[in-house]
């Protein structure tokens, strides 16, 4: 016995694994930038001139 997808169930499939890529790639996006952030106000604290601080423009 064959099994094929219908046109549905590939959009269906494709959308959920969309929506779980997205999901993680923003989770660790967004513990990246909690963990630069939390490096670069430790380094104004101690008032570090060597820390790379971004351009004021």
């Amino acid at each position: 016995m064959v099994k094929s997808f219908t046109l549905l169930q590939t959009v269906g499939t494709a959308g959920v694994f969309s929506a779980v890529s997205f999901w993680y790639g923003f989770m660790f996006g967004r513990e990246s930038a909690r963990k630069e952030l939390g490096d670069l106000i430790d380094s104004l604290r101690r008032n570090d001139p060597t820390s790379s601080s971004p351009s004021h423009s």
